[in-house]
């Protein structure tokens, strides 16, 4: 419902009437009834107004304004006939004809705030003689834009055995309104060091968040932008480091004199192997060739035994 009627003048080259006939309207209760619509960047958005014209009639009957924080008119309508409108919403506005609903096109974060929307009868009666006021409608519009899915980044700024120490930053960009981000370690939320960025209280925000950890083992990390009612959120394993301080050259020296053992005992098994091994052969070569030579005369010998056998056989 809108408030109750205001007999009133209306000159249409001045908007300070209007601006007074809110305010009136505003102290007979008008803002306990304001209504409240959100949107988002981008989308196309229907502010209602308080009165709807009957189908017996038209707008040619009506004046009817929608104006922006009482002082802006975003468009006007008079006898029909659009008689104004602001020059940030040409191409962006329409208006229904029937229930006097404001369509805005294309919302911007700028559009957000608080809309009225004026209706007055341009017909006479007995007891309402010229145009009199008929309602006002207070509407607030608020836009919101997303922000993007929040990004991690670590840094290792130092790293033993027990421990790793880093640096942990979350971000987000290009939201409104101003959002709120926290983060979660292993399902226990923690305080992030937080700054924003933001040309105007109306321009997108850049957020992020500053964490210090010494991780002594491995973390599951969540971050959570949050801003009127919505929630994005990102989540990465921050590892411990396996990095133990141990002397670098101590391996190396170990492998060298590893490998000088291994040379220097090939090299001396190489060398006795040559210096023994042929005196070896040559004494074995010295016994096959005595046990040949025994071998032999026993063969010569033979045939002489059998003689002197035969000859006592004859005998």
């Amino acid at each position: 419902m809108g408030c109750l009627p205001v007999p009133t003048s209306w000159p249409l080259k001045r908007w300070l009437g209007l601006g007074l006939i809110v305010l009136h309207c505003i102290t007979l209760g008008c803002a306990q009834e304001k209504k409240v619509v959100k949107s988002k960047v981008g989308e196309e958005v229907s502010l209602p107004c308080c009165y709807k014209i009957p189908s017996s009639e038209s707008l040619q009957n009506y004046r009817v304004y929608w104006q922006m924080n009482i002082t802006d008119v975003v468009l006007a309508y008079s006898g029909g006939k659009k008689i104004d409108e602001h020059l940030r919403y040409v191409n962006r506005t329409k208006l229904d004809f029937e229930n006097l609903t404001l369509w805005i096109s294309g919302v911007e974060i700028l559009d957000s705030g608080t809309y009225q929307c004026v209706v007055q009868s341009l017909q006479s009666s007995p007891d309402k003689p010229g145009s009199h006021f008929l309602c006002v409608e207070l509407v607030t519009l608020f836009v919101t834009a997303d922000f993007s899915k929040p990004s991690i980044e670590r840094e290792v700024t130092a790293s033993s055995c027990e421990s790793t120490e880093m640096v942990v930053r979350c971000s987000s960009h290009g939201g409104f309104p101003k959002p709120k981000i926290y983060g979660v370690l292993n399902n226990v939320s923690v305080v992030l060091n937080t700054t924003w960025e933001s040309e105007s209280s109306l321009s997108p925000y850049n957020v992020t968040g500053t964490l210090w950890l010494n991780v002594t083992k491995d973390l599951n990390f969540t971050c959570f932008a949050e801003y009127d009612g919505f929630l994005r959120s990102t989540s990465l394993l921050l590892a411990k480091a396996n990095d133990c301080i141990v002397s670098s050259a101590l391996p190396s020296y170990n492998v060298i004199t590893a490998s000088s053992i291994i040379i220097i005992t090939f090299l001396l098994a190489v060398i006795l192997a040559a210096k023994y091994l042929p005196r070896h052969a040559c004494s074995h070569c010295s016994k096959n060739q005595a046990s040949a030579g025994e071998d032999a005369k026993e063969i010569m010998s033979t045939p002489h035994s059998c003689k002197v056998t035969c000859e006592m056989s004859t005998l």
